[in-house]
């Protein structure tokens, strides 16, 4: 056949090339075993598996899986780190030179956002933790349990708001509501949550209904630049947001901050942030099966990116926390749950959305490990005119109990 002398020419250069706990099984019964002692196989069905072989990147070798064109047995994490080995074998750069912005109109958002969080609730809920909070938690301790750091993330965000009982919080991006609830439980704030996701507006508010909390919290089905009013908040937090938002709409989204923020109001950017100075995607073909299959028209900026648009909106940036080894633990809490609700979850959406979720979530704890990306709490007060924001003058506030 004509595919079997450019296969073969492939494996042999991935034999010599290669160190990696991972065999591969052709449909033919022929074995190729890049390790002595592998820890997961891949049984290639057919040429078109054999295909991403030929110049193999994460994409072609992660489409070949969630297409049905190979499976997974044994430890999926080896075979992410197996995927990154192959892929290294050819001159790949780590970042992407080739990405440029999308486009992000209301409407292109609006779609995004659906196609990536209205999958079902029922899926999310059975890998997430209770409050079904999707963003990188907080671990004080090695062992916390994702519950108990999902909660520190969300008293750790009102602690560097220092929301006080009578404010008026605004969650920009606020998924299924489980910092407004908590911020108007604990904290005593009016508190309003906006997204674009319909299954997240629903159950969000279902939940607020039956905490008793509707008469000061509410969740809004909003786009961040619909929001009315001028000086109308006096503490903002966006969590998991602004990667959505476009790296030439950062402008317009940090000017929406300062409009509806009061004068020294503060707020709080928690976002994924590039580890690439010129912003660019990772490469190896990780960013494209992101922007693909996951998150469309995803954008992440670098910190320095941040800081500096922030600035042009009269932000004036106070903290700024990196929480890398934070979001590795929480992606890796995630993949192992998925993991253990495999045939669940392909029954909550199908098959082949199982697969990529698979894929995404194990391959995101390895890419904030490897620090191929980043993650950072940014916070900062609006500062239009002279003066001092009402902020202790050292940082212990943030970290009492």
């Amino acid at each position: 056949m004509f595919w079997e002398r450019p296969l073969e020419h492939a494996l042999s250069n991935l034999r010599k090339n290669v160190h990696a706990p991972v065999r591969l099984v052709l449909w033919d019964g022929r074995e190729v075993a890049f390790s002595d002692e592998p820890e997961v196989t891949v049984r290639l069905k057919g040429t078109r598996a054999a295909s991403a072989f030929m110049k193999p990147s994460l994409l072609s070798l992660a489409e070949a899986y969630i297409d049905g064109y190979a499976d997974l047995e044994g430890d999926l994490n080896a075979a992410i780190r197996s995927a990154e080995a192959i892929s290294r074998s050819g001159p790949k750069p780590l970042f992407d030179s080739r990405s440029g912005p999308s486009r992000h109109t209301k409407r292109d958002d609006r779609e995004a956002i659906g196609y990536h969080y209205d999958v079902s609730n029922e899926f999310y809920a059975l890998w997430l933790d209770p409050r079904m909070v999707y963003s990188c938690a907080y671990f004080k301790r090695e062992d916390d349990t994702l519950e108990q750091a999902q909660l520190q993330k969300l008293d750790h965000i009102c602690t560097k708001l220092m929301l006080k009982p009578g404010e008026k919080l605004l969650d920009i991006g606020c998924g299924w509501g489980a910092l407004v609830i908590r911020a108007a439980e604990k904290y005593g704030v009016d508190a309003t949550g906006i997204t674009l996701s319909e299954n997240q507006f629903r159950l969000a508010n279902e939940r607020i209904r039956a905490a008793g909390l509707q008469d000061r919290c509410r969740v809004l089905l909003q786009d961040y630049r619909e929001v009315p009013g001028e000086d109308v908040y006096d503490k903002i937090a966006s969590v998991g947001m602004f990667e959505h938002v476009g790296l030439k709409n950062l402008a317009t989204y940090f000017g929406v901050v300062r409009r509806l923020l009061r004068e020294k109001g503060l707020f709080m950017n928690h976002g994924i942030t590039s580890t690439d100075v010129e912003n660019r995607a990772v490469g190896m073909g990780a960013g494209e099966f992101i922007g693909r299959y996951v998150f469309p028209r995803g954008e992440l900026p670098h910190l320095h990116r941040a800081v500096h648009d922030m600035s042009a909106a009269d932000l004036e940036v106070h903290d700024v926390e990196c929480l890398r080894p934070h979001y590795a633990k929480t992606c890796a809490h995630w993949s192992a749950n998925f993991e253990r609700v495999l045939p669940q979850a392909v029954a909550a959406a199908n098959e082949r959305t199982a697969r990529i979720w698979r894929v995404y979530l194990a391959g995101c704890a390895y890419g904030f490990e490897q620090g191929w990306i980043s993650i950072h709490q940014v916070l900062a007060s609006k500062r239009t005119r002279p003066g001092r924001t009402a902020l202790p003058l050292t940082r212990d506030w943030l970290y009492r109990s």
